[in-house]
């Protein structure tokens, strides 16, 4: 295979190139099962985007069967580069880094912003990329959770990611609020594993006028569970809720339309199927309804004030009509360029064909693990494509510990949650078919 026609040293601002969205990969199960996994592999038109991360490997060198883009993403190729770029013009320009390079520190952030809204569906002045997700959160929350005496309640997922639940709880005290009367986690039907959409849905149908903040994942972190933003977002919003999500499970991941589905505020983190490196900071999105307003409460900091005149120093402060608007502090660039050298790939493959090969790579698993384990291994994560992204969360009947310690020992790196979950998640960017055929030979022979 030739490479892909980018390239990342290039300025990025200019548009990328993207490849078709159609495969011909098989679509049903069935069929999935029947072709080769090479095969597979030679009709994916991602293929070659591999090449562009370093792998993980054996102490004898061969690669390492790596599932677990979902929490930490592979090191692009280009991504030291791009930080030596930026260590280069520290040395050569010093402060004058902020103006007198190709790509000024002043200004850095801001393509990035552009890029960032394309991947999860916003407007270029809706998405800012800034602090970490559990920072933005809080943010988040100053402005977006004002509670009265009649609407007070945040309400969230069972099994929604501790941190989350940690700043909810610290939040609603804050405002005196008592956790166990304001903080609502709904739970799955008896009996069930992951929570229905119509289920939320009743549950704002009938309390929504005591809620003022609904606070979902996008993608659950334990189950894999994908939910349904948009119904949810107008369910809340037809109760006068404020739909917010932590998307940091979703964003790279799945087909986000945060602009079009009006979702209020939305939060993730980039290290993840975002590929920015550990402790990589973080994405905001605020809908264009709310970053254009002046009059919203937030924790302001400089680096959110007017850029006109910022540095006239003022004492009144004036937030930039964007999303910018909620930035408290300049970013740091040595952190951000490996984001920018994701962020190419991203716009140069594309969502649309990232999600169709996702769709079927996650099918694939799915399929070979009900085929040859299913009487072992119970799939915690729904079967419908749509209610799923790139994780598959397993439950092995017995023995689970000593069955992950196996695959680990072979070289598969997935993850283990407490108390019974293996995550498993083959990402589009990176992962081939036959990697995940070999998980699933192993997966047997542990079991």
């Amino acid at each position: 295979m030739s490479a892909p026609s980018y390239n990342i040293t290039a300025s990025f601002r200019r548009p990328m190139p993207t490849i078709p969205t159609a495969s011909s990969f098989p679509t049903d199960p069935a069929a999935l099962l029947q072709t080769p996994p090479g095969l597979l592999d030679d009709l994916d038109p991602l293929a070659e985007y591999r090449a562009e991360f370093h792998l993980p490997r054996a102490e004898d060198g061969s690669p390492l069967l790596y599932f677990v883009g979902n929490s930490l993403g592979l090191q692009p190729r280009s991504a030291r580069a791009l930080v030596e770029e930026e260590m280069d013009a520290w040395a050569r320009l010093g402060v004058e880094g902020h103006f007198k390079k190709e790509h000024p520190w002043m200004s850095y952030h801001e393509a990035l912003s552009e890029q960032m809204a394309a991947v999860v569906g916003g407007l270029p002045d809706e998405v800012v990329i800034m602090n970490s997700l559990t920072v933005n959160l809080h943010l988040m929350l100053v402005s977006f959770f004002r509670p009265t005496a009649s609407r007070f309640k945040i309400v969230m997922e069972a099994q929604a990611f501790p941190s989350d639940r940690y700043a909810v709880v610290s939040q609603l005290e804050h405002h005196g609020l008592d956790p166990a009367e304001a903080l609502v986690m709904l739970p799955p039907r008896p009996g069930e594993v992951t929570l229905r959409t119509e289920d939320i849905v009743a549950y704002l149908d009938r309390e929504g006028a005591s809620v003022a903040v609904v606070l979902l994942g996008g993608v659950n972190y334990y189950t894999g569970q994908a939910f349904d933003l948009q119904k949810i977002t107008e369910a809340a919003h037809a109760k006068g809720c404020i739909a917010g999500f932590d998307c940091a499970h979703a964003a790279g991941n799945l087909a986000l339309q945060l602009h079009d589905w009006d979702v209020d505020f939305a939060v993730w983190c980039t290290y993840k199927y975002l590929n920015a490196g550990p402790g990589a900071l973080a994405g905001c999105f605020i809908h264009q309804r709310h970053a254009r307003r002046s009059d919203l409460p937030r924790f302001a900091g400089w680096w959110g004030h007017d850029k006109a005149t910022r540095f006239l120093m003022p004492d009144t402060f004036t937030p930039i009509s964007s999303a910018e608007g909620w930035q408290l502090s300049n970013p740091p660039i040595l952190s951000l360029a490996p984001l920018r050298a994701s962020l190419a790939l991203f716009a140069a493959a594309g969502m649309p064909a990232l999600r169709n090969k996702s769709k079927h790579l996650t099918g694939y698993l799915s399929a070979l693990i009900e085929d040859r384990a299913g009487e072992a291994v119970e799939i915690l994560t729904p079967s419908e494509p749509d209610q799923r992204g790139a994780q598959l969360s397993l439950r092995v009947r017995r023995d689970a510990r000593r069955v992950f310690e196996h695959l680990s020992k072979e070289g598969v790196l997935c993850d283990w949650r407490e108390p019974d979950a293996i995550r498993v998640a083959p990402a589009p960017l990176y992962n081939y078919f036959t990697e995940v055929y070999r998980f699933v030979e192993i997966l047997q022979a542990a079991l």
